[in-house]
């Protein structure tokens, strides 16, 4: 762990920008700005095709190191994350944080998302409000259930199983897990933080959660329930394909590897075939006979163990050695 004195030190070496999305934030975005830590280099703000102009509210500000960028047409959260990220690199920074414009992140932990960051011990930080005690009772209930059950989700399609509450936006990366990856393949909209963690699993980034309870006053969460359950599982489950074929079939080929190519097919033939008999028992009133049982049964237990054992090696695969000094 860095000494406090070390740890300024190294924030004073690097090159450090926050990125700041702007849609309908004119009430808190003055503020946000204005509360940032002394050592940020750059604060890149973008206007997603703001309706209020939230932007205007900076003009007054005697802050040189704001940047605003103007999107003509709203690309949604991800999108003008995007935007920030690629001006960020356009400047060479060596950190970049993002941070909403409505106020509901305490920038004050700021050092503490990019300490593990300039330590070298990770590529990518996320805020976690679920190690909080305090936090947790402060969380909606219906949000802090919904966040619980996304966050399993988020787990299993991203491979990223030592992580929680995976919308949570309050995140920082380096420099050289930024250029890794491809940018212009991360969803646009609600689901970016998500694939996010996809795409960075994919270049075996190392991610850490940094304890960071969050505020909830009277602002509406952006999120809404009836779109988590209904976009995300589809595209959870297609980023889970993708990061299989990527890190199991393309870049390595491992014991996970062969215990997937026999599980899954194991698990749905003995399904398939086991219903398959049922129809015929039931529509020709034939009894199956225990050996035909057996020969749906069977498949189906060893299916299961094998993708038991393909779950613990990803398990155990989640990236650890941290490249990025």
């Amino acid at each position: 762990m860095m000494s406090m004195k070390g740890r300024k030190l190294s924030m004073k070496q690097k090159k450090i920008a926050v990125v700041i999305p702007a849609y309908k934030v004119r009430l808190h975005l003055e503020n946000v700005v204005r509360k940032l830590p002394e050592f940020i280099d750059n604060i890149i703000v973008v206007d997603d095709a703001c309706p209020e102009k939230s932007y205007e509210v900076l003009q007054n500000l005697d802050i040189k190191k704001i940047i605003v960028i103007n999107h003509e047409v709203n690309m949604g959260v991800g999108g003008a994350l995007i935007s920030g990220y690629k001006k960020a690199l356009s400047l060479e920074v060596d950190v970049v944080i993002k941070v909403d414009g409505d106020g509901q992140m305490d920038t004050s932990y700021i050092s503490s998302l990019i300490e593990p960051i300039l330590d070298g011990n990770a590529d990518y930080t996320k805020g976690n409000r679920f190690v909080d005690f305090k936090a947790l009772r402060a969380m909606p209930k219906v949000r802090l259930l919904g966040n619980s059950a996304l966050s399993f989700m988020v787990k299993a399609s991203s491979g990223y199983w030592n992580v929680m509450d995976p919308t949570n936006g309050f995140t920082a990366i380096s420099n050289k897990a930024l250029q890794d990856l491809d940018l212009e393949v991360i969803n646009r909209r609600y689901f970016f933080e998500s694939d996010m963690l996809i795409n960075l699993n994919i270049e075996n980034a190392v991610v850490k959660d940094v304890s960071i309870p969050a505020k909830y006053d009277n602002e509406n969460s952006s999120l809404s329930i009836t779109k988590t359950i209904v976009e995300f599982p589809p595209k959870l489950f297609k980023g889970l394909i993708r990061r299989i074929f990527f890190k199991y079939y393309i870049y390595d080929f491992n014991m996970g590897s062969l215990y997937m190519l026999l599980g899954f097919p194991m698990f749905f033939g003995g399904i398939g075939f086991g219903f398959y008999r049922w129809i015929i028992g039931a529509t020709q009133n034939i009894e199956n006979s225990a050996g035909t049982v057996m020969l749906a049964v069977l498949p189906i237990i060893l299916g299961v163990q094998f993708l038991l054992q393909a779950i613990g090696i990803d398990i155990d695969n989640v990236p650890k050695k941290c490249d990025c000094k």
